[in-house]
């Protein structure tokens, strides 16, 4: 079995992001420049299927194979509203969803099922070799639920910050790379 090496990072920063409102698939990157990061040219680069991930993936300059598994969670009825909207019109949903993981109360995808998706991914991810896949925030704490075997809860305690990287490596089992 020949070693996987996978390195997991975060789209670059969105209007969104920057607003404190929740994502839409449409929505796009901030201009940046170039990448703050190492060349990574030999590096195969998967993406999230969602604008923001293609773009953030197209800073390397190669065909980007999109990954439907890597997609961002489905907000429902919330996609495009801000938190404060939320917070104002919908306080007693929200702090359901933000506190249970199975919550579907915006009639999209729960956490749960997020986590579901990613470990499926994970365990079928049979790829040797070194890889980029850029995607969002939620679905790194879905991995890193998945890897460290903690409860989905604990995700909460997890900023995931444009831009950031998360490294893991399979020789029979997933373990987190710190450097």
């Amino acid at each position: 079995m020949k070693a996987v090496r996978l390195t997991l990072m975060c789209h670059a920063l969105t209007q969104a992001q920057k607003t404190g409102r929740l994502h839409r698939a449409e929505d796009g990157i901030l201009p940046l420049g170039q990448p703050p990061f190492a060349d990574l040219s030999d590096v195969p680069v998967l993406a999230a299927p969602e604008r923001r991930a293609c773009e953030t993936a197209a800073w390397f300059s190669r065909p980007v194979q999109v990954e439907p598994a890597l997609a961002d969670c489905d907000l429902g009825r919330w996609q495009g509203l801000t938190l404060k909207q939320l917070q104002a019109e919908q306080p007693l949903a929200l702090a359901e969803w933000l506190q249970d993981p199975a919550s579907e109360v915006h009639g999209g995808e729960s956490f749960a099922v997020l986590c579901q998706r990613i470990a499926a991914w994970l365990a079928a991810f049979d790829r040797p070799g070194e890889w980029l896949a850029v995607t969002h925030p939620m679905v790194m704490r879905a991995v890193l639920v998945q890897v460290l075997g903690c409860p989905m809860g604990a995700s909460q305690r997890v900023d995931v910050v444009p831009l950031s990287r998360l490294e893991l490596s399979f020789t029979g089992q997933w373990r987190l790379r710190l450097g």
